[in-house]
C-alpha cells in the first residue's frame, strides 16, 4: 500500500533522512521489504516544520526514485520534524492532492492502509465531516476523508480519543453496509510539537510499524557509529519498516497500539475504537 516515516529531534538534512539510510524511504519506493506491494511509485510527499506557523508541504506524483525536484529540495532543506510518505494507490487517482501528508492548519496526517468498501460508504462518511471542514478536502482518497473525520471528532483537542471515534464510526458504517473488516491502518499525525502513531486493523492483522530505540542507548552500544553521534538524544523516528539493519535499533509497535512521541520520551498506549 504505502510506506511512511515520521522524524522528530535535532534539525536533520532531508537528504540524510530520506536518501542515505541503507533501507531509505527512496529505496523502499522501488523495493519495500515488508510492504504488501514491493513498489510504491504512485507519488511522494514531505511535510516539515520550519519558521512559519504552518508546516511546509511538497507533494509530487512522480515516483520518489525519479523525482529530481525532490532530490534538489532534500539536498538543501533541514528540519527538526519531518513527515514523509511514498504512495501505492489502492484505487484513487494518482494526483498531487491525493499524495500524503495531508495538512490542516498546523497539523499533518499520513496513512498506510485503506478503508475497505470506501466507494460504498464514502457518502455516509462525508456526511459526518463538520460542515466548516468539508470544503477543505481537496482530494478523493479514503485517507484524507479519515483525517477530516478525526478532525471533526476533536483531533486538535484529544488525538487518541478522536482517532478512536473516527475508527469506530468507519467500522460501524462499514458494518451497516455489509463491509467486512472496514479499517486497515497505520497512521501518523502531528501538531508540530508531538507525534502520535497508530497501528490498528479491524481484522487484527495490521501493516508493519516500528519506532527507533533511544539514541543514548544506541550510542552506548555503537560508540563508533557516526550517524548516532550526529543525532540529538531527543531524536526519534517512527517508520513503516526499519531504515537499516543495526541490531537493536528498531522496536516493533504492537497491534492495537498508539505511540506518543514527545521529545525523547516514547509512550506506548493501548488503542481501540470507541464512540467517545
Amino acid at each position: 500500500m504505502c510506506r511512511w516515516l515520521a522524524y522528530s529531534g535535532s534539525p536533520v538534512s532531508l537528504e540524510e533522512l530520506l536518501y542515505k539510510p541503507a533501507n531509505s524511504l527512496i529505496m523502499q519506493s522501488k523495493h519495500s521489504r515488508l510492504g504488501v506491494e514491493t513498489t510504491n511509485g504512485d507519488g511522494i510527499g514531505v511535510g516539515w516544520y520550519g519558521t512559519q506557523a504552518t508546516p511546509g508541504l511538497f507533494r509530487s506524483t512522480e515516483p520518489a526514485w525519479n523525482d529530481l525536484n525532490l532530490r534538489e529540495l532534500c539536498a538543501q532543506a533541514s528540519a527538526a520534524r519531518v513527515f514523509a510518505h511514498i504512495r501505492a494507490s489502492t484505487g484513487s487517482p494518482v494526483q498531487q492532492t491525493n499524495c500524503h501528508p495531508f495538512r490542516h492548519g498546523n497539523w499533518l496526517w499520513m496513512h498506510n492502509g485503506l478503508i475497505r468498501g470506501f466507494p460504498i460508504i464514502k457518502r455516509d462518511l462525508a456526511m459526518a465531516v463538520a460542515p466548516a471542514l468539508y470544503p477543505q478536502i481537496l482530494g478523493s482518497t479514503d485517507s484524507e476523508m479519515f483525517f477530516y473525520l478525526a478532525l471533526s471528532f476533536g483531533l486538535t483537542d484529544d488525538v487518541r480519543a478522536a482517532v478512536a471515534a473516527a475508527v469506530d464510526f468507519v467500522e460501524k458504517t462499514g458494518q451497516r453496509h455489509g463491509v467486512d473488516d472496514p479499517m486497515q491502518m497505520t497512521v501518523a499525525t502531528t501538531d508540530g510539537e508531538s507525534t502520535w502513531a497508530f497501528r490498528y486493523s479491524s481484522e487484527g492483522r495490521s501493516r508493519s510499524l516500528f519506532h527507533s530505540t533511544d539514541v543514548a542507548t544506541l550510542r552506548a552500544q555503537y560508540p563508533d557509529n557516526d550517524v548516532l553521534q550526529r543525532l540529538s538524544v531527543e531524536s526519534r523516528i517512527v517508520v513503516s519498516e526499519p531504515l537499516g539493519d543495526l541490531q537493536g535499533a528498531w522496536q516493533e509497535v504492537p497491534e492495537s497500539t498508539c505511540v506518543l512521541v514527545n521529545g525523547r520520551d516514547v509512550e506506548v498506549l493501548s488503542f481501540a475504537p470507541s464512540a467517545g
